[in-house]
């Protein structure tokens, strides 16, 4: 399915759901206010604020820098809204699938006990309702409940010298008012005291303002390994065009980002090969088509060092059936979010991602190679996770046996 195609039924669905909250809107100032007076009074106040607050929120009066601190615009003003964009949609598409239920419960001929309309009347108010309870739990916790999720990877070819070689991931960072420069500290205090060997950041380091780039660097700055940090980039770097920019910064601090390059990582006379490789996708991306290509990892057997353990960091997890096929061990990728808004503890198939990749979040083998998938610890469109908690990924290699 396209991206436009996905966008127009996302547009589609919201008008539709903004329309149904008007109506369901007046009819309740029309049963609460008094006077005639009154209904106008108030469904124009609501509607002045509702214009002003979807206005501001999509740039009409002007776009502004991307803060790196949380400020009071973006906690009263931004968030509010960015959750309400996407459970009013979740709770209308609810409120369609119980309309028959509240119809039922409405027709005294269908239920003769008043005590049973009103239990299906409520049930239904419940379920629509479920949406905004979620929306709230994903803002104030889903998004910072953080999983420290440990990963054995077994390796056939890898030397004995890096059996029990740990390796950390950070991916999707997204610097903003809900990823702050200190929340981000916080996170590369964590993955040090994780005491990994080797540390992979694997893009989206910022979202669109390219003013952001300098406070993520010194805020990764911090990170420490004994055998270095490095990282590939994202589609927001492309999109932001900061992928060199960033890349300079990055070295300046002594963070060593792959840009189709590969690297020998080196322990006692042995070694293994790290690859990194900037975004790809087969797909045409707004807001653009950077790093658009027709085949993935085009020219990657290059990068490759045969008879040794080959690890590809690479932001799209799609490029994992190219890399098993390339027979590159093992691949790192995020993009995802692990879905950010999924509802995966209900059904595997209920979640955004999976219209555009089967590589959602997670652990994932093939002949030729493996990929984990991790679901980054920053948000985008809207700052809360709902089933799909930030993450921090360490890889214990060990010898297959």
């Amino acid at each position: 399915m396209s991206f436009r195609l996905i966008l127009g039924i996302v547009m589609d669905v919201f008008a539709a759901s903004q329309i149904h909250w008007y109506v369901r809107s007046r009819a309740l100032v029309k049963r609460r206010a008094k006077t005639k007076a009154a209904r106008i009074l108030l469904t124009a106040a609501g509607l002045a604020a509702y214009l002003t607050i979807f206005l501001l929120n999509f740039g009409v009066f002007g776009q502004r820098a991307s803060p790196t601190r949380l400020t009071w615009y973006d906690a009263l003003i931004a968030a509010p809204f960015e959750c309400w964009v996407v459970c009013s949609m979740l709770a209308f598409l609810l409120a369609i699938l119980v309309w028959p239920v509240r119809r039922m419960a409405r027709s005294t001929s269908a239920l003769a006990s008043p005590g049973r309309r009103q239990f299906l009347e409520r049930s239904a108010s419940v379920v629509v309702a479920a949406p905004f309870v979620a929306g709230a739990y994903g803002l104030l916790y889903g998004r910072l409940n953080l999983q420290i999720t440990r990963q054995r990877i077994r390796l056939a070819r890898l030397p004995k010298a890096f059996t029990g070689f740990r390796i950390a991931q950070l991916s999707d960072i997204h610097i903003g008012p809900f990823m702050t420069e200190d929340e981000i500290r916080k996170y590369v205090r964590i993955t040090n005291d994780l005491k990994p060997d080797l540390i992979a950041l694997t893009g989206d380091f910022v979202t669109w303002d390219a003013s952001t780039q300098w406070a993520v660097v010194n805020a990764l700055a911090g990170l420490h390994a004994p055998f270095g940090i490095f990282g590939c980039l994202g589609n927001h770097e492309a999109w932001s065009h900061t992928e060199d920019s960033i890349t300079r910064m990055f070295q300046q601090v002594g963070i060593r980002i792959l840009r189709r390059e590969s690297v020998p990582v080196w322990a006692q006379g042995e070694s293994f090969n790290l690859i990194g490789v900037d975004f790809e996708t087969s797909r045409h991306m707004a807001p653009g088509s950077e790093n658009f290509v027709r085949t993935y990892l085009e020219g990657a057997k290059s990068l490759m060092a045969p008879g040794t353990v080959n690890i590809l960091m690479s932001h799209n997890p799609d490029t994992f059936d190219r890399a098993a096929e390339l027979g590159i061990d093992l691949s790192l990728a995020g993009h995802t979010h692990g879905g950010q808004v999924a509802l995966e503890f209900v059904s595997p198939e209920i979640a955004p991602c999976r219209l555009v990749t089967p590589y959602v979040a997670g652990w994932f083998q093939k002949p030729g190679g493996q990929l984990y998938v991790n679901r980054g610890i920053g948000t985008i469109g809207v700052p809360m996770r709902i089933g799909a908690p930030p993450e921090i990924t360490v890889y214990e290699l060990v010898r297959e046996a």
